[in-house]
């Protein structure tokens, strides 16, 4: 019989503290991009707020009923729930029809949250990001150990990073010595 595994490979979510840092592996999270077909700005804008989905703008998160952050220009990556949305797409597809292009992205990211008082620290070992200027509700792309990832900052002590799934345990190594630098 087939068990699923987390990216790391565990069948739990994996959550690690070293020192002030916590890093929580999320599996319970549904993701999809969808990009605007030419012409259809309207009605995707008419669809996505009739359903509380949001469309930040450049460099933002935000949440309605679901959550989304801005990829480039007329494109989102919406977040969900899994345990309501486990085929986020079809929901997706039902809302905006024919006037945007919807692609499953659940299985293709690992999401780490991670929390601390002083994430600057961590971070600035790791990203580009600066992340004291950033304000809450910031999503940018970055590279963190040669890996293509999105950042979200939720607070001062909170962000989001999504990596790539097939990269899963490279990211957890890089953000786990970055932490223990710090110690």
């Amino acid at each position: 019989m087939l068990e699923p595994l987390t990216p790391l490979g565990h069948a739990e979510p994996h959550r690690e503290t070293i020192g002030a840092f916590t890093l929580t592996e999320r599996v319970d999270i549904a993701l999809a991009s969808f990009a605007t077909r030419r012409g259809r700005d309207a009605d995707v804008a008419r669809a996505a707020a009739q359903a509380g989905i949001p469309l930040p703008n450049p460099g933002t998160y935000a949440t309605e009923q679901l959550a989304a952050f801005w990829l480039a220009p007329a494109m989102w990556m919406v977040e969900a729930p899994f345990a309501s949305y486990e085929d986020i797409r079809a929901h997706l597809l039902q809302i905006f029809n024919d006037a945007a292009s919807i692609t499953e992205q659940t299985d293709a990211w690992v999401r780490f949250d991670l929390t601390a008082a002083d994430l600057p620290s961590l971070m600035e070992r790791l990203c580009n990001v600066d992340l004291p200027a950033a304000p809450d509700g910031h999503a940018t792309r970055t590279v963190i150990d040669h890996l293509g990832c999105y950042l979200i900052k939720h607070s001062a002590t909170a962000i989001t990073l999504y990596g790539p799934r097939s990269s899963a345990h490279s990211l957890h190594h890089a953000l786990t010595t970055a932490a223990r630098s710090l110690l």
